[in-house]
């Protein structure tokens, strides 16, 4: 064999070599690029999951924060309302005829009345509730009955406090649609979230 028949059957056995390395290799690349494309593609199904995920947790985050002020919205219009109705309530009771007027303090007297005894003090522009009236409801006290108009007056507006010593019972008319708006308030709020 002559020297160049040894030097092509030496690149002959490298360029056969190379081809070998270069096959080996292709497929070492290729079993890594499906690898690599599975993993991306997994990649891309989690992606996709979370994504619907966030969407699904803010899409009912939204909601959620929706119908939340839509109750405040709704609780605010009823306090609201509750308000008109006991202004419209608190002018009519003022708007009452003497007798009427009357009347309705004789019933707020009886109920409120704990020992027979106690003072009432009005306000300093009452002149509806006056000593004919205090006297008319002793009557109807039956015996116990032994209440006294006070010379003390208050700032009460309509309606009356009793008093007796240190206790004081306020029976204006300010104070009980005051405690009615308040009641129907936590009633409204138990309706808005719940018990």
């Amino acid at each position: 064999m002559d020297a160049e028949q040894v030097v092509s059957k030496i690149l002959s056995d490298a360029q056969n070599q190379a081809d070998e390395i270069k096959k080996e290799s292709d497929k070492t690349i290729a079993a890594h690029q499906s690898q690599l494309d599975a993993e991306l593609a997994d990649f891309d199904k989690q992606t996709d999951a979370l994504a619907q995920t966030a969407a699904k947790e803010t899409k009912e985050h939204f909601l959620a924060a929706a119908r939340m002020q839509n109750a405040k919205d709704m609780l605010a219009e009823k306090i609201a309302i509750l308000k008109k109705v006991f202004d419209n309530a608190s002018e009519r009771i003022l708007k009452l005829s003497d007798e009427q007027y009357r009347d309705l303090i004789t019933k707020l007297l009886l109920k409120a009345v704990e020992t027979g005894s106690e003072e009432v003090i009005i306000d300093t522009n009452e002149k509806r509730i006056d000593q004919p009236l205090i006297e008319s409801v002793n009557k109807q006290l039956e015996g116990k009955g032994n209440l006294k108009l006070s010379n003390e007056k208050a700032q009460i507006g309509a309606g009356f406090i009793l008093s007796k010593g240190n206790i004081s019972t306020n029976v204006s008319l300010d104070v009980m649609f005051e405690q009615a708006r308040i009641d129907l308030q936590i009633e409204l709020a138990k309706e808005l979230f719940g018990n």
